[in-house]
């Protein structure tokens, strides 16, 4: 699993991929900071927002190659065929683009930095922003892998992974079509309200375990997925 990892989080930054992805993301944060700053010190929470918004747009690029290249370049067989576990080749992957996530969210604690020597920043509530944040992030990349399972094209991984973000986005807003147990079912489903309480300060546990195991479905799915490529290979 960590071999995979390691192999993986390399290939990322062998490429330009993880530098364009990092540069891009905070020359945008950049712009909203500078526009921010004027506003009073207290302005984390909605800065760490605007960074969830940015990876409708950041995870299907990170994720896209993710299986879909390997199944390009011919290399899947060999991984599928290699003596290790479906599960150890999905949490590799996984954990690959998630540590590229964290590099691109540790570049970004300067701007908390900034606002901690300019003024008095509510630490618990950029904990808990960015808690949120790294929890969101963890989500959209598990679904992300798993849209890059499903082709070998990386531009159909990346449009599958961005519509399918897209929609969990609004899972609360498509919930007013409809009316009794389905409301209520999307409205469980919706990770609006959840992530808004870190972006307030609160951290529910409740809401921290509802995201874990809403990003493990998707990682349970990309197993099932590689595991019946793997049996129709032999």
């Amino acid at each position: 699993m960590f071999a995979i990892m390691k192999r993986d989080f390399r290939s990322y930054f062998n490429s330009p991929i993880a530098y364009v992805l990092i540069g891009l993301f905070m020359l945008l944060m950049g712009l909203y900071f500078n526009s921010f700053i004027g506003y009073g010190s207290d302005i984390t929470g909605e800065l760490v927002s605007i960074m969830s918004g940015l990876l409708l747009f950041i995870v299907p690029i990170l994720t896209m190659r993710s299986m879909a290249e390997d199944k390009k370049n011919g290399t899947e067989v060999l991984l599928l065929t290699a003596p290790v576990r479906v599960t150890e080749i999905v949490l590799g992957k996984f954990l690959a683009a998630f540590s590229v996530f964290l590099v691109m969210t540790g570049v970004t604690l300067i701007f908390p930095i900034i606002i901690l020597v300019a003024g008095k920043p509510d630490i618990p509530l950029i904990l808990s922003a960015y808690l949120g944040y790294i929890l969101l992030g963890a989500l959209y990349i598990s679904l992300g892998i798993f849209a890059s399972s499903l082709t070998e094209n990386q531009i159909i991984a990346s449009i599958i992974s961005l519509v399918s973000i897209f929609l969990i986005q609004n899972v609360g807003y498509l919930a007013t079509f409809f009316s009794g147990i389905l409301n209520k079912a999307f409205l469980w489903l919706s990770i609006s309200d959840r992530y808004d309480d870190f972006s307030r300060g609160i951290i529910d546990l409740t809401s921290v375990i509802f995201l874990i195991c809403y990003a493990s479905v998707f990682l349970i799915l990309t197993v099932r997925v590689i595991e019946r490529k793997r049996w129709s290979q032999g």
